[in-house]
């Protein structure tokens, strides 16, 4: 155990904590700006490049070989660095929709989010979706747009989409200076000051930057006369538009807005700087007992992500656990609240992408991992003290099913051991057809990429080939009510009655129109889309 250190120095710890999660639209930049965040956190020394040719570095935060294979994020990713006196506990989310469940359990170990916007294309639809998963978090959102170094949407039109579709106000803490081959750096608002860069090779190193004013030359030689004459106007609007204020950043009412390039290093470290300054400490979380505060002196956490087979050749199950309040130690004995059991943590990581390290202790808003086969399930909650729990994590009514089917009987231990751990870390969801003598299991999921992952994953980590039929469903609820109603559904005629792996009943409906009409018809019948 670690040295005793009064209250006083465990909130300055936890003070000093920043958690954060990565959002956007596929393709916008989220990862490489992961990377080069890591980079100035002096975390990494080469930034990898999602498109990179093969004899280039892979990005770190994607490690799973299906990530590698497409470049894009599959799985949330954890990763902790220091800056300038802080510990930031960045998460790393998937951008494509299909995978939004994977974020939103993500978003709620966060305390504010990143949102990346692509400056050629601006508010997508992903991150409309994501964003209104902040909102409900209640959680502030700071705008990094990104890609100024190719062709971009003016920035006027950029802010003003951010607010109309977003319904933030936006204020831009800094100023583009060009776009595409143009873009050479940024105006900084609060310090009046022109922040100029050079393009490095393969943008694998920190680009050097150049303090300057507005009037130094190599700006006006650089733009054509009409983007010099552009900036200057704008430049001299910015007064007129809202100014920065904390307390509507923290309300979720305004949005810090930052230009830049993360592939070239153009805006980053402002960006950063800002950010270490800005964004809110680890914050407090609902429990069953009452508000829970991060400074409270008795540690608490809840598990939000399982992730298996991080290091294949171990067949090791990882918990990602938030830590909610106090201070935690290794080898400290912990109440499992679920299960009533009192557990021993005395291997917990921080993490670094696939890599760990064994920690000695961390602090409210820190992310630790902790192993474990069968101990955990997403939603946890573990206490030093007392037997509480956070707010639960709901489960999302999946969108697209099919049957799974063993190729090999042969394989069926080791089907069965994949699809159960799978299923544990939220990948997808497994229902099996009440009442029918056939038992294949029914893989359900919010995107359809999701059933290339389960399958791709069972082939790689326990060596099983499967195929897919597609159901003709289209969505799913759990059903509650009087038993002589739910028995008049049109099970054989349309709804397929099946149950989750806690006994519970789904009702599968082919179209929403079908949902509708029959949650008319039998009004005191539930049709619930989310569990907890």
């Amino acid at each position: 155990m670690s040295q005793e250190i009064s209250t006083e120095q465990i909130a300055e710890e936890i003070n000093h904590r920043r958690t954060f999660a990565i959002i956007s639209h596929p393709d916008a930049g989220k990862t490489t700006l992961t990377e080069k965040l890591l980079l100035y956190g002096n975390a990494i020394h080469m930034a990898g490049n999602v498109r990179a040719r093969r004899n280039q570095k892979n990005t770190v935060s994607d490690w799973m070989k299906m990530e590698r294979e497409r470049g894009i994020s599959i799985t949330s990713t954890v990763m902790q660095f220091p800056y300038k006196g802080h510990v930031v506990n960045l998460l790393d989310t998937p951008g494509h929709q299909d995978f939004s469940e994977d974020t939103y359990r993500t978003l709620m170990a966060a305390d504010c989010a990143v949102m990346v916007l692509d400056a050629a294309k601006g508010v997508e639809p992903q991150t409309r979706k994501l964003f209104e998963v902040c909102k409900q978090r209640g959680i502030p959102v700071f705008t990094f747009i990104n890609k100024m170094d190719r062709p971009a949407l003016d920035a006027l039109e950029l802010l003003d989409e951010v607010e109309t579709v977003l319904g933030m106000q936006p204020v831009p803490m800094n100023w583009p200076i060009g776009d595409g081959d143009s873009f050479i750096g940024v105006f900084d608002r609060k310090k009046e000051e022109v922040f100029l860069y050079d393009r490095t090779v393969r943008n694998q190193s920190i680009s050097p930057e150049t303090m300057t004013t507005l009037d130094d030359p190599r700006i006006e030689e650089t733009l054509s006369a009409y983007q010099f004459e552009d900036l200057h106007t704008n430049i001299a609007l910015l007064d007129e538009l809202a100014q920065f204020d904390f307390d509507a950043l923290m309300a979720g009412e305004q949005t810090a807005v930052y230009f830049g390039s993360a592939l070239t290093n153009f805006g980053v470290q402002l960006f950063l700087d800002d950010f270490i300054q800005y964004a809110p400490e680890p914050a407090s979380y609902e429990a069953d007992k009452g508000i829970v505060e991060a400074e409270e002196p008795t540690f608490s956490g809840f598990v939000f992500k399982i992730q298996a087979n991080m290091n294949p050749k171990h067949r090791d199950s990882v918990a990602y656990l938030r830590i909610c309040s106090g201070r935690f130690e290794r080898n400290m004995q912990v109440n499992h609240t679920r299960t009533g059991k009192t557990l021993r943590l005395s291997r917990p990581y921080a993490f670094f992408a696939d890599s760990r390290a064994v920690v000695e202790e961390a602090y409210a808003g820190d992310i630790i991992g902790l192993p474990g086969n069968k101990l955990y399930t997403i939603g946890d909650t573990l206490t030093g003290k007392g037997q509480f729990k956070f707010k639960s994590i709901p489960r999302f009514s999946p969108e697209h099913f099919s049957r799974l089917i063993n190729r090999d009987i042969v394989k069926q231990k080791q089907f069965l051991k994949g699809l159960q751990q799978l299923e544990t870390e939220g990948a997808m969801q497994v229902f099996y057809e009440a009442d029918a003598f056939r038992r294949d299991p029914i893989l359900a999921v919010v995107g359809v990429l999701q059933f290339e992952v389960v399958q791709a994953r069972l082939q790689d980590e326990y060596g099983v080939e499967t195929r897919l039929e597609r159901l003709p469903h289209q969505l799913s609820r759990w059903v509650d009510g009087p038993e002589d109603q739910i028995a008049q559904l049109p099970w054989r005629y349309g709804i397929l009655r099946a149950q989750d792996n806690e006994g519970r009943l789904v009702a599968l409906f082919s179209s929403p129109h079908e949902l509708e009409y029959y949650a008319g018809k039998y009004a005191d019948i539930q049709f619930r889309d989310t569990v907890n």
